[in-house]
């Protein structure tokens, strides 16, 4: 399909509770409409409790799989380097189900340039949100120059930005970024960086509340080691004042997400991001749109999610997919429950087989007990 015949269309999609989702498309607007506001006052709510962008992990298929839990959460993709947008197979890449509103794109690069174009293409898409990232730690990225060895030149972060905001066209954009990388002392770093990026014109700043070590640390003790300070980001909030200000960094439950987003000495921030937690159990996004947007609280139809499963499985092996592709952001669900371990062994190898069939998902299904959760299962 070309890119100008892609143009999502906007509509009603009913998640797995029953409530219909918005498009989440944003109003045409200028950039300092976007970040001021009623524009802005819709932007911060819509992005009180997102899913962190994780590479091979966030793809379309677990971003399906989470709305069917919450309707509410914002959901964010892979980071997409700006080249394989200039590039690739945009289907492939940037392709998505009207159902995942509200969607985020998360780009990686350097170049204003080429991140404007990529932002262009990316609007025919009709992503609610564009981000660029500024904290992803890993060799492949250094070596491209760009993702958290960003934080070291927050005057081309800027200038990034600047160009994604005059592309976007009202969409919001964001960047995710660290407390600083190495040596870089997180207080003048973290300032540095917003505030280029407030003046850039962008609706809200993603803080991973780590500093990132770029020599001696892989990216996953990137992830655990450097300790975290959720208190910088408050500090970053009070000083920065109206801008959206949202943390992301060893959350693990929502309890722990309100905590951290509502407690502390600087005040409140505005959002919070789960990642791990979010992805490794996802039961825990069943309970987003009441403990983050105030909906009423209410049991989980679990036969519903896994009927809509089935269904979205069976049509993607019927295009040609492979019924794992789908299956394997759903192995943690159902954990600390009875048959938790079934569940994730039958998806796990069973949905490998040849001629595997959706109908697997109902089979594993049947093995688990929705009693409440334990740590022994």
């Amino acid at each position: 399909m070309t890119l100008e015949n892609k143009h999502i269309e906007t509509r009603m999609v009913p998640p797995a509770d029953g409530r219909a989702i918005g498009s989440g498309q944003a109003a045409s607007v200028s950039p300092n409409e976007a970040v001021d506001g009623p524009a802005r006052q819709s932007f911060a709510l819509s992005s009180r409790f997102a899913v962190a962008p994780m590479i091979d992990w966030t793809d379309r298929h677990c971003r399906y799989f989470h709305r069917q839990l919450t309707s509410r959460a914002k959901l964010f993709t892979e980071m997409i380097v700006d080249e394989a947008v200039l590039h690739g197979d945009l289907e492939r890449l940037l392709g998505f189900d009207d159902a995942e509103h509200p969607v985020a794109l998360q780009l990686g690069g350097s170049d204003p340039e080429k991140l404007h174009r990529a932002t262009t293409i990316a609007l025919d898409f009709g992503y609610d949100e564009i981000n660029l990232n500024v904290g992803c730690p890993s060799d492949r990225v250094q070596s491209g120059t760009f993702g958290a060895c960003l934080m070291r030149d927050p005057a081309l972060v800027g200038a990034c930005l600047s160009a994604m905001v005059d592309a976007a066209n009202g969409v919001p954009v964001t960047v995710k970024c660290r407390l600083g990388v190495d040596e870089q002392d997180p207080g003048p770093a973290l300032d540095a960086l917003a505030d280029e990026a407030i003046a850039a014109g962008v609706s809200g700043i993603w803080v991973h509340a780590r500093k990132a070590w770029l020599q001696g640390l892989s990216p996953r003790e990137n992830r655990e080691i450097p300790p975290l300070d959720h208190e910088r980001v408050r500090r970053l909030k009070a000083r920065l004042g109206a801008p959206f200000v949202g943390v992301n960094g060893g959350l693990k439950t929502l309890d722990h997400a309100s905590a951290v987003m509502a407690n502390g000495a600087e005040g409140a921030l505005d959002g919070v991001m789960l990642g791990r937690a979010a992805y490794q159990t996802p039961d825990l996004l069943t309970g987003v749109d009441a403990a983050f947007y105030g909906e009423p609280h209410s049991s989980f139809d679990y036969d519903r999610l896994i009927e809509t499963m089935v269904e979205y499985a069976a049509g993607h092996v019927a295009a040609g997919g492979k019924l794992n592709h789908v299956t394997r952001h759903m192995t943690g669900l159902f954990s600390g429950r009875p048959g938790a371990r079934r569940w994730r062994q039958l998806l796990s190898e069973g949905t490998t087989r040849p001629g595997a069939s959706p109908d697997l998902i109902r089979e594993a299904f049947r093995l688990v007990r929705l009693e409440p959760a334990s740590a022994a299962a």
